[in-house]
C-alpha cells in the first residue's frame, strides 16, 4: 500500500523556460538589443552546448570544464561552473551574460509547473499523504515552489547538494524515505527518468515514470498516480 509519494523537480513537476525565452529575459534586463535572427541564433549555441540547467544536456562537453559538470549536483559552486561555463564557451554574448544567465535559471519565473502539478499535489495533501521533493540538484529549488505557491504542499526537500549523494545512489531515496517515516516499500516515486528515477527501485520503492515534455504537451501525466492510489 502507498503511503507517501517522491516528485522529481525537473521533467516530474515543473519544466525550465524555453531557451530562447531564458536568453531574451536576461537580454533585455542587461540592456543587451537583440534581432530575431540574433536570439534565435543565439538561443541554438546555448542549446547546443546544453547551457540552461533542465533543459538540454551538452552535445560535447568543452575541454576544462569535464571535473565540474561531473560534479555539478553535489556542488553549489562547481554547478554554477559547469553551468557558467557552458555559457561562455557557446556564445560569445555568453561571457558577459553567463552569470544573469545562471542567475535567471533558480527563480520562479523561469520555472512552469505542469498543469496538473498542483491540483495533484493538493489531492495527495487531502489525503493525507506525505510528499518528498527528491532531485539531482546544484542550487536550493525551495524558492521556486515557494513562488508557484506550492511549497506548503511539499513535506521533504532531498536535493543532491545537500544530502551528498545524487540519483540513482539509494542514499539519497532512503534519506527521502526516512524523512516521510515511512519504509521505502510504502513509498511511490515519481519521475522522468527511467536510470536516475529507477533507482528508488533498487531500495524497494514502486516506480512511476512520466514523459519530459513540454507542459503544453502534457497537461495530465501525473493523473495515473491518483488510479494507482485509488
Amino acid at each position: 500500500m502507498i503511503k507517501g509519494i517522491m516528485f522529481d523537480f525537473s521533467g516530474t513537476l515543473f519544466r525550465v523556460e524555453p531557451t530562447e525565452r531564458w536568453l531574451a529575459a536576461v537580454a533585455a534586463s542587461a540592456g543587451l538589443e537583440l534581432t530575431a535572427e540574433e536570439l534565435a541564433a543565439g538561443a541554438a549555441r546555448l542549446t547546443e552546448y546544453g547551457a540552461l540547467p533542465g533543459g538540454a544536456e551538452p552535445r560535447t562537453l568543452p575541454a576544462g570544464l569535464a571535473a565540474a559538470w561531473e560534479a555539478r549536483d553535489l556542488s553549489a559552486e562547481q554547478h554554477r561552473a559547469a553551468y557558467t561555463g557552458l555559457a561562455r564557451a557557446a556564445w560569445e554574448p555568453g561571457r558577459e551574460l553567463a552569470d544573469a544567465l545562471y542567475d535567471r535559471h533558480m527563480t520562479p519565473e523561469a520555472w512552469q509547473p505542469y498543469p496538473d502539478a498542483e491540483p495533484v499535489l493538493r489531492e495527495l495533501r487531502r489525503r493525507g499523504l506525505p510528499i518528498a521533493v527528491v532531485s539531482n540538484i546544484g542550487w536550493d529549488l525551495r524558492p521556486v515552489f515557494r513562488g508557484h505557491g506550492l511549497d506548503e504542499l511539499v513535506d521533504a526537500y532531498l536535493l543532491s547538494c545537500e544530502v551528498g549523494a545524487k540519483k540513482p545512489d539509494p542514499v539519497i531515496f532512503k534519506a527521502a524515505c526516512d524523512r516521510l517515516g515511512l519504509a521505502p516499500a510504502d513509498v511511490l516515486m515519481v519521475g522522468d527518468h527511467r536510470t536516475q528515477d529507477g533507482g528508488a527501485a533498487a531500495l524497494g520503492c514502486s516506480l512511476l515514470l512520466v514523459d519530459h515534455l513540454p507542459v503544453e504537451r502534457r497537461p495530465a501525466g501525473l493523473a495515473p498516480l491518483l488510479d494507482l492510489l485509488d
